[in-house]
């Protein structure tokens, strides 16, 4: 299915190891148009409103251990918290939030399309 340029913009943000760039493949198949936020690495606050500007942001938080084993990082907790330190902004103007750490794929993926049935 393919997204028309009109619909809204799902912005998904998060930490690393987080699910960014499955959910955005599955939402996508889903037919709907989503942009990837990488503001863990920005230190401007409000990137994703300034650059996106999504009409519908989702926010997936990981923990320090999931985060680190899903993307084999060598991090340590306080590059987790300064990333979510960068995101935290993000984190209170998200319109879902969603935690991955006890969701496989298809689990995100359901909660973010019953979300966003409800709202779009």
């Amino acid at each position: 299915m393919d997204s028309d340029p009109g619909s809204p913009l799902i912005g998904i943000v998060g930490p690393c190891g987080s699910g960014k760039s499955t959910l955005i493949r599955g939402l996508e198949q889903n037919g709907y148009r989503c942009r990837h936020i990488a503001q863990e690495h920005s230190y401007v606050k409000q990137m994703w409103q300034i650059i996106t500007k999504p009409d519908v942001l989702i926010f997936l938080e990981c923990s320090f251990e999931n985060s680190t084993s899903r993307r084999k990082l060598n991090w340590t907790p306080a590059d987790h918290e300064e990333q979510l330190r960068r995101l935290a902004h993000a984190h209170e103007h998200a319109d879902l939030i969603i935690n991955t750490d006890t969701l496989d794929e298809s689990g995100v993926l359901a909660q973010a399309l019953a979300y966003l049935k409800n709202r779009i």
